[in-house]
């Protein structure tokens, strides 16, 4: 049609002015044509898709899927090798965040929480951020930490700049484990810590402040019968407490295990008096009209334990005490056995006592279990503990220690996290071992500073391991065995030669007994120190750290970071 428009204007335009005044006309009516033409065929094609609209309708969701399914078959055929290698590394990257870093054996489900806590630690040094040559995955390292809330982080601020310690890194250390509470009370007390101290930095001195703090509100390190650690557990008064120094041994032990706060005390002691003694046979039912106060410390003290139930000792450097004790229950005719572990593996013992072969041949000859190399705090995950869930009566542990580092007090912030965690951790996994009524006690110096007596009876609070009485260490009837170091010292010198401990005597060397008592409730996860990060390290200026600068510096903190992730593997360090 365009063409024959062509040549009519071309014969237009050769014929005069006229011709091409008609063709004009004819060439506008053409158009109006072919307009009018096209609406109608838009017309019609609207109606046929009104007439097919419903069934368009129904179609358009299944198509469009379809058309999806298809688009995403056709990217996921055309994508990069490469780009599958980063997803499957990254989904594996996610696996091992929720693992251990190092593939830690499989636990069972029951003993998940024993060793959790454990486990934990040992991920947040290893996701330190700033270490040399680590990688870190800083969400997972934060779920690890835990939260803290904008109040917490607003008065760490404000106290760091009232104290002008505002660039003080391991003071801010200090702060960031303080709950809100004890926050709040170092800013109402106007406390500030000495910032010209010639033997502590203002970090350590703020610790030793908030560790005093905790333990005024306790019942104190020393001696504590059961009746004064009753009352401090029950919230009593100096009143109640008179009354339950006047009862006899069987009423005592039924108001102990009786009253639990919904009746009066009074009411309980009128039940107590008519009350039968405890089962016959037992330890525990002997003279029931003796003085109570006397009868439960002498119980205490005789170490008479459930004669039928294994008992285990840790951390024993040279096994002299699961000697005496492997002897204590063989003369009462325990059938129970006990089970003798090390920290230190037997090569290490050779070389620091002579006379390990002979104890461990004696031991065996007691029926006893030796193992070397135990970490009490990941016994879940010992092959040699298998099978012995809720069936320990008795655990004891004298001294714990988390190790000496060079260069630092126990109590100095670099170092002392480690001996409260380790306190921690080893209730949280005795949880699973300690049958229920099972005894647990800790042997400490009421005045060290690296295991301090409240990280013992805290932590063990925490785990509902009830603490019922303090003794003197030279009171009870297993004190006399070969004490000590527990480190390479032993390998020309021992306690009682001429050598002891300094600013620790004897007389002040305590016991910490606790019964095991589960509510039956599902605990929180285990609360623990959290460790000073390799940035705060660098920034400490005391100490072995504050001896050293630049290169040497760093070179030394990461070798005391990395020895700190080794100690949380369980492997002996020195």
């Amino acid at each position: 049609m365009v063409d024959a428009k062509e040549k009519k204007s071309g014969e237009t335009r050769q014929g005069g002015q006229e011709q091409k005044l008609e063709e004009d006309q004819h060439h506008k009516q053409d158009e109006e044509q072919d307009k009018k033409k096209e609406e109608q065929d838009e017309e019609q094609e609207q109606k046929h898709v009104q007439d097919q609209g419903l069934e368009k309708d129904e179609q358009a969701p299944e198509q469009e899927h379809k058309q999806q399914e298809m688009e995403f078959c056709v990217e996921e055929e055309g994508r990069d090798d490469k780009d599958d290698d980063l997803m499957l590394y990254n989904a594996r990257k996610e696996e091992e965040d929720d693992a251990d870093e190092d593939s830690e054996p499989d636990v069972e489900e029951g003993l998940k929480d024993a060793v959790e806590g454990t486990l934990r630690l040992k991920r947040l040094l290893s996701r330190e951020a700033d270490l040399p040559g680590v990688e870190t995955r800083a969400k997972r390292r934060k779920k690890d930490i835990g939260h803290r809330t904008a109040a917490e982080n607003a008065k760490v601020s404000q106290l760091l700049h009232k104290w002008g310690l505002a660039s003080d890194a391991l003071t801010k250390h200090v702060l960031d484990n303080l709950t809100l509470a004890e926050l709040t009370h170092l800013i109402d007390s106007n406390y500030a810590p000495e910032k010209n101290n010639m033997w502590k930095c203002p970090a350590e001195l703020l610790q030793i402040h908030t560790n005093l703090l905790r333990e005024s509100k306790g019942p104190g390190g020393g001696p504590l019968d059961v009746v004064a650690c009753f009352r401090h557990r029950k919230g009593l008064d100096a009143a109640a407490e008179k009354l339950l120094r006047a009862l006899k041994h069987k009423e005592l032990r039924f108001v102990m295990r009786e009253y639990d706060g919904s009746i009066p005390l009074e009411q309980v002691i009128a039940e107590a008096a008519d009350a039968d003694p405890e089962e016959e046979g037992m330890a525990a039912a002997a003279a029931p009209e003796a003085p109570g106060v006397q009868a439960m410390g002498r119980y205490t003290r005789l170490e008479l334990i459930d004669p039928v139930a294994d008992c285990a000792v840790f951390g024993d450097a040279n096994l002299t005490f699961s000697l005496n004790l492997a002897r204590q229950r063989k003369a009462l005719g325990h059938v129970g056995r006990v089970v003798a572990t090390t920290f230190e593996t037997l090569e290490i013992l050779q070389e620091r006592y002579k006379e390990i072969n002979d104890t461990i041949k004696k031991l065996e000859e007691h029926f006893a279990e030796v193992y070397h190399g135990v970490d009490c705090t990941r016994i879940a995950i010992d092959p040699r503990f298998t099978g012995m869930a809720n069936s320990l009566g008795a655990v004891y542990y004298n001294f714990p220690h988390a190790g000496a580092v060079g260069g630092f007090f126990d109590g100095h912030p670099v170092v002392n996290w480690r001996h409260e965690n380790l306190m921690r951790l080893f209730f949280r996994a005795l949880r699973s071992f300690v049958k229920p009524e099972g005894i647990v006690k800790v042997t400490s110096n009421s005045g060290a500073v690296g295991v301090r007596f409240s990280f013992i009876v805290s932590s063990a609070a925490q785990n509902e391991f009830e603490h019922v009485e303090t003794m003197a260490f030279l009171q009870w009837q297993l004190h006399r065995y070969g004490r000590s170091y527990g480190d390479r010292r032993d390998t020309y010198k021992r306690p009682g030669e001429g050598e002891q401990y300094n600013a620790q005597r004897a007389e002040s060397d305590m016991v910490y007994c606790f019964v095991y008592r589960p509510s039956g409730k599902v605990l929180p996860r285990q609360h623990i120190r959290l460790p000073p990060t390799y940035k705060t390290m660098l920034g400490c200026t005391d100490g072995a750290l504050g001896e050293r600068q630049g290169e040497e510096k760093k070179r030394y903190a990461t070798e005391l970071y990395k020895r700190f992730i080794v100690e949380c593997s369980g492997k002996h360090v020195g």
